[in-house]
Protein backbone atom coordinates (compact mmCIF):
# COMPACT_ATOMS: atom_id res chain seq x y z
CA UNK A 1 0.00 0.00 0.00
CA UNK A 2 1.10 3.58 -0.82
CA UNK A 3 0.65 6.80 1.19
CA UNK A 4 -3.16 7.40 2.20
CA UNK A 5 -3.95 11.68 2.86
CA UNK A 6 -6.78 12.11 5.09
CA UNK A 7 -8.51 15.58 5.84
CA UNK A 8 -11.48 16.76 6.82
CA UNK A 9 -13.68 19.74 5.11
CA UNK A 10 -14.46 21.45 8.15
CA UNK A 11 -12.48 24.72 8.86
CA UNK A 12 -13.84 24.57 12.48
CA UNK A 13 -11.20 23.36 15.25
CA UNK A 14 -13.89 21.78 17.02
CA UNK A 15 -15.18 19.80 14.28
CA UNK A 16 -16.67 16.18 15.49
CA UNK A 17 -15.67 15.11 11.52
CA UNK A 18 -12.43 15.32 12.61
CA UNK A 19 -12.46 13.80 15.64
CA UNK A 20 -14.21 10.82 13.52
CA UNK A 21 -11.17 11.71 10.77
CA UNK A 22 -9.32 11.22 13.88
CA UNK A 23 -10.36 8.28 15.12
CA UNK A 24 -10.63 5.91 12.33
CA UNK A 25 -6.71 7.53 11.58
CA UNK A 26 -5.67 5.51 14.94
CA UNK A 27 -7.74 1.99 14.11
CA UNK A 28 -4.94 2.55 10.86
CA UNK A 29 -1.90 3.31 12.58
CA UNK A 30 -0.09 3.26 9.94
CA UNK A 31 3.07 5.49 8.95
CA UNK A 32 2.46 5.90 5.43
CA UNK A 33 -1.03 7.93 6.76
CA UNK A 34 -1.00 11.94 6.54
CA UNK A 35 -3.36 13.65 7.81
CA UNK A 36 -3.61 17.78 6.18
CA UNK A 37 -5.42 20.11 7.99
CA UNK A 38 -7.12 22.34 6.33
CA UNK A 39 -7.52 25.07 9.09
CA UNK A 40 -4.79 27.05 9.40
CA UNK A 41 -5.21 27.46 5.37
CA UNK A 42 -5.96 30.71 3.59
CA UNK A 43 -8.01 29.50 1.11
CA UNK A 44 -9.82 32.54 -0.83
CA UNK A 45 -13.28 32.68 -2.24
CA UNK A 46 -12.68 31.17 -5.92
CA UNK A 47 -13.47 33.69 -8.75
CA UNK A 48 -12.24 33.55 -12.17
CA UNK A 49 -10.92 37.17 -11.57
CA UNK A 50 -8.26 36.03 -8.87
CA UNK A 51 -7.85 32.89 -11.22
CA UNK A 52 -7.30 34.81 -14.07
CA UNK A 53 -4.92 38.10 -12.39
CA UNK A 54 -3.12 36.06 -9.86
CA UNK A 55 -3.40 32.32 -10.70
CA UNK A 56 -4.02 29.16 -8.36
CA UNK A 57 -3.21 30.11 -5.09
CA UNK A 58 -0.01 28.63 -3.55
CA UNK A 59 -2.14 26.94 -0.63
CA UNK A 60 -4.39 25.17 -2.94
CA UNK A 61 -1.53 24.14 -5.47
CA UNK A 62 0.18 22.74 -2.42
CA UNK A 63 -2.64 20.41 -1.34
CA UNK A 64 -2.93 19.43 -4.87
CA UNK A 65 0.22 18.28 -4.84
CA UNK A 66 0.26 16.47 -1.35
CA UNK A 67 -3.34 14.59 -3.64
CA UNK A 68 -1.45 13.33 -6.02
CA UNK A 69 1.35 12.09 -4.26
CA UNK A 70 -0.97 9.32 -2.07
CA UNK A 71 -2.45 6.38 -3.52
CA UNK A 72 -5.83 7.27 -1.79
CA UNK A 73 -7.53 9.08 0.33
CA UNK A 74 -9.77 9.60 3.81
CA UNK A 75 -12.13 12.62 3.68
CA UNK A 76 -14.57 13.60 6.81
CA UNK A 77 -16.66 15.98 5.39
CA UNK A 78 -18.80 18.07 7.19
CA UNK A 79 -22.70 19.03 6.51
CA UNK A 80 -23.79 22.68 6.95
CA UNK A 81 -27.69 22.71 6.18
CA UNK A 82 -27.81 19.89 3.85
CA UNK A 83 -25.18 20.41 1.94
CA UNK A 84 -21.16 20.34 2.48
CA UNK A 85 -19.61 23.44 4.01
CA UNK A 86 -18.77 26.55 1.43
CA UNK A 87 -15.38 26.08 2.41
CA UNK A 88 -14.95 22.86 1.34
CA UNK A 89 -17.28 23.50 -1.76
CA UNK A 90 -14.23 26.10 -2.12
CA UNK A 91 -11.49 23.72 -2.11
CA UNK A 92 -12.86 21.72 -3.92
CA UNK A 93 -13.64 24.52 -6.72
CA UNK A 94 -10.01 25.65 -6.64
CA UNK A 95 -8.72 22.12 -7.00
CA UNK A 96 -10.81 21.75 -9.56
CA UNK A 97 -9.27 24.23 -11.26
CA UNK A 98 -5.79 23.58 -11.06
CA UNK A 99 -6.10 19.89 -12.23
CA UNK A 100 -9.65 18.81 -13.46
CA UNK A 101 -8.87 15.32 -12.72
CA UNK A 102 -7.10 16.09 -9.40
CA UNK A 103 -8.29 12.79 -7.91
CA UNK A 104 -7.56 10.72 -10.99
CA UNK A 105 -7.39 7.03 -9.91
CA UNK A 106 -7.82 8.08 -5.61
CA UNK A 107 -9.31 5.29 -4.04
CA UNK A 108 -11.37 7.16 -1.51
CA UNK A 109 -12.99 6.45 2.20
CA UNK A 110 -15.68 9.09 2.42
CA UNK A 111 -16.94 9.48 6.45
CA UNK A 112 -19.56 12.05 7.37
CA UNK A 113 -21.13 12.65 11.33
CA UNK A 114 -23.62 15.23 12.40
CA UNK A 115 -25.49 15.61 15.66
CA UNK A 116 -28.35 14.89 13.52
CA UNK A 117 -29.74 11.19 13.04
CA UNK A 118 -28.91 11.24 9.48
CA UNK A 119 -25.12 11.32 10.28
CA UNK A 120 -24.34 13.98 7.60
CA UNK A 121 -26.16 11.85 4.90
CA UNK A 122 -26.66 14.42 2.61
CA UNK A 123 -23.29 15.74 2.53
CA UNK A 124 -21.55 12.27 2.01
CA UNK A 125 -24.24 11.58 -0.87
CA UNK A 126 -23.32 15.08 -2.44
CA UNK A 127 -19.50 13.78 -2.17
CA UNK A 128 -20.16 10.21 -3.86
CA UNK A 129 -22.00 11.81 -6.98
CA UNK A 130 -19.48 14.58 -7.09
CA UNK A 131 -16.01 12.71 -6.49
CA UNK A 132 -16.36 10.78 -9.83
CA UNK A 133 -16.22 14.30 -12.09
CA UNK A 134 -12.79 14.67 -10.68
CA UNK A 135 -11.76 11.04 -11.42
CA UNK A 136 -11.54 9.77 -7.83
CA UNK A 137 -13.47 6.17 -6.75
CA UNK A 138 -15.77 6.24 -3.94
CA UNK A 139 -14.80 2.46 -2.33
CA UNK A 140 -16.53 3.14 1.01
CA UNK A 141 -18.64 5.50 2.71
CA UNK A 142 -19.66 5.81 6.32
CA UNK A 143 -22.58 8.28 8.02
CA UNK A 144 -21.65 8.43 11.64
CA UNK A 145 -25.32 9.39 12.99
CA UNK A 146 -26.35 11.04 16.24
CA UNK A 147 -22.55 11.70 16.95
CA UNK A 148 -23.18 12.99 20.52
CA UNK A 149 -25.30 9.82 21.39
CA UNK A 150 -22.45 7.52 20.21
CA UNK A 151 -19.01 9.60 20.99
CA UNK A 152 -17.84 10.04 24.30
CA UNK A 153 -15.97 13.68 23.73
CA UNK A 154 -13.83 13.30 26.90
CA UNK A 155 -12.24 9.86 26.11
CA UNK A 156 -12.17 10.43 22.55
CA UNK A 157 -13.36 7.12 21.57
CA UNK A 158 -17.15 5.86 20.25
CA UNK A 159 -19.52 4.64 22.79
CA UNK A 160 -21.31 2.57 20.58
CA UNK A 161 -20.04 -1.26 19.92
CA UNK A 162 -22.14 -1.73 16.65
CA UNK A 163 -21.32 2.01 15.18
CA UNK A 164 -17.35 0.81 16.24
CA UNK A 165 -18.15 -2.49 14.49
CA UNK A 166 -19.53 -0.66 11.50
CA UNK A 167 -16.29 1.98 11.31
CA UNK A 168 -14.06 -0.95 11.59
CA UNK A 169 -15.06 -3.19 8.77
CA UNK A 170 -15.33 0.02 6.68
CA UNK A 171 -11.76 0.75 7.33
CA UNK A 172 -10.66 -2.79 6.59
CA UNK A 173 -12.51 -3.09 3.53
CA UNK A 174 -11.18 0.56 2.47
CA UNK A 175 -7.69 -0.82 3.27
CA UNK A 176 -7.87 -4.14 1.12
CA UNK A 177 -9.22 -2.47 -1.54
CA UNK A 178 -6.34 0.35 -1.39
CA UNK A 179 -3.61 -2.38 -0.46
Amino acid sequence: MDSIVALSGSNSKKSINSMLLSHIMKLIDDDRIKQISLVSELFPIYNIDIEQDSGIPISIQILKNKISEASALIIAVNEHNGMISAFFKNILDWLSRADRNFLESKKILLVSTSPGKRGGASALDYMKNTIPRYGGIVVEAFSFPSFYDHYDTDKLDIKDPTMQLGINEVVASFLHQVS
